[in-house]
């Protein structure tokens, strides 16, 4: 298990988000402007295999589906040599079977998206703001305070990562993150 204070190269709150076009497993091509219509962006590294990632599912899935304003972009970095699971045909497979029902779930083929944003495990949220068609940082911890995958958290799954949606919907900035990303390390090409 790894957590976000392991790697120094990160985000700072208020930085804007790194820029991409990544393809997603409906075959478009998204990028943060795609976005500007929101009032802000959750963007989550995760994967297909690592059971952090799938423990959140259902968290990322409610947040998708409760929240109109906040579109969730999935992005799945992992080497899929090393980890067939984490494959684009196998994100395909896991959006088709309704386990992953986000706004959409993006392939990081090169990862060097994921080292733009300095994210290192799955999964690793980050939270933007829509300030002026440019989404700045505002969020970037955990989803919630369970610590391991079988775990229950102390509120409804998500209540962290959602208290900070729901603040930065009211026009306010979220508290400090109450604790760091934890989940698998991203697995880095060598």
């Amino acid at each position: 298990m790894v957590t976000l204070e392991s790697k120094s190269d990160k985000l700072d709150h208020g930085d804007l988000a790194p820029d991409f076009e990544l393809e997603g497993t409906d075959g478009e091509t998204y990028s943060p402007g795609d976005f500007d219509d929101y009032d802000a962006l959750l963007v989550v590294f995760t994967c297909n295999h690592c059971p952090y990632a799938q423990a959140k599912y259902g968290a990322m899935n409610d947040i998708a589906d409760e929240y109109e304003e906040v579109p969730v972009i999935g992005i799945n970095p992992n080497d899929a040599e090393e980890y067939p699971e984490d494959s684009f045909e196998k994100m395909v497979e896991y959006v088709e079977s309704g386990k992953i029902d986000i706004t959409a779930y993006l392939r990081d083929e090169t990862q060097e998206v994921a080292k733009a944003y300095g994210a290192v495990c799955t999964p690793d949220p980050f939270l933007f703001v829509n300030d002026d068609d440019e989404f700045r940082l505002v969020y970037h911890g955990r989803f919630d305070d369970a610590t391991t995958p079988d775990e229950e958290p102390s509120g409804e799954p998500g209540f962290e990562i959602k208290d900070a949606i729901d603040t930065v919907l009211a026009g306010e900035e979220p508290e400090d993150e109450r604790g760091p990303s934890r989940g698998c390390s991203i697995k880095w090409r060598n």
